[in-house]
C-alpha cells in the first residue's frame, strides 16, 4: 500500500504581539488547526515557533476536551499541580470568577452544566496554567447561537483583564472581525492575505477573503 504525502500548512509566518488577538480565518481544510496544533507542540512540524512559551488550547467541543469522569474542580485544578494543595481550591475559585461562573459549579461532572458553560469551564483549566498565548479553536461553533456572543465578549475581557496574548481560530469571518484586532486568511496551508480586521472585512484584496464575506449570513429586509 502506498501512501501519497500531504502538507497542510506550507511556509506560514504570523505573530500575535503581546496583550493582542490574531485572527485565522479559513474554511474547513484550509490548515487552521494544522497549524494551531503545531503552535501547541500537537503535530510534529519543521521551521521555528518563537516566543511561546506556556502555550494552551481551548478545543472546539468542550464536551469532548473535558474528562466526563471529573468534576469540575478537579479539571480546572489540572493546570495547577505546582501550587500547594491547600491552596489550590481557592485559586480554582478564583479562575471560574474570571471566566464568570459561580465557585459552587467546581462540585459539578460536566454532564451537569450547559454548553457555554463547559467551554468556559476549559477555558479556565487553560487559564491555571498561566499561558504567554492561548489558542482558541473554533471554541464558539459547537455552541448554540444564543450563547456564542457572551463567549466571544469573555475572550475580550479576559484579553483586557489579564493581557493575554489569543490566536483566535474560526471558519466564520464576522466572528473574527468582531473578537480580534488583526485577521490573517488562510486557504490551502497558506496565508493569503493578512491585515487590520476591520480593513480586512471592507475592503478584502484577495478573491478568497470575498468568499468568505460573502458566506456571512445576512439578514434580509
Amino acid at each position: 500500500m502506498r501512501f501519497s504525502s500531504f502538507t497542510a500548512v506550507d511556509s506560514v509566518s504570523l505573530e500575535v504581539p503581546p496583550g493582542g488577538i490574531v485572527g485565522l480565518v479559513g474554511e474547513s481544510g484550509s490548515g487552521k488547526s494544522s497549524l494551531a496544533k503545531a503552535v501547541c507542540g500537537l503535530v510534529p512540524y519543521t521551521g521555528a515557533i518563537t516566543g511561546a512559551e506556556r502555550v494552551q488550547m481551548v478545543f472546539q467541543d468542550p464536551y469532548a476536551s473535558l474528562d466526563p469522569r471529573m468534576k469540575v474542580g478537579d479539571s480546572v485544578a489540572e493546570g495547577l499541580l505546582g501550587l500547594p494543595r491547600p491552596t489550590r481550591a481557592a485559586e480554582v475559585d478564583r479562575l471560574l470568577g474570571l471566566v464568570s461562573l459561580p465557585a459552587g459549579l467546581a462540585g459539578r461532572y460536566p454532564r451537569e452544566l450547559s454548553g457555554g458553560q463547559r467551554q468556559r469551564v476549559a477555558i479556565a483549566r487553560a487559564l491555571g496554567a498561566r499561558p504567554g498565548l492561548l489558542v482558541a479553536d473554533e471554541i464558539t461553533s459547537a455552541l448554540d447561537v444564543s450563547v456564542q456572543g457572551a463567549v466571544l465578549n469573555l475572550i475580550k475581557s479576559l484579553r483586557d483583564t489579564l493581557g493575554l496574548s489569543i490566536l483566535f481560530i474560526s471558519h466564520n469571518l464576522a466572528v473574527v472581525r468582531y473578537v480580534c484586532d488583526t485577521v490573517a486568511v488562510m486557504h490551502r496551508g497558506r496565508i493569503v492575505e493578512h491585515g487590520p480586521a476591520e480593513a480586512l472585512a471592507s475592503r478584502p484584496a484577495h478573491d478568497y477573503t470575498r468568499t468568505l464575506l460573502e458566506a456571512v449570513p445576512r439578514l434580509r429586509r
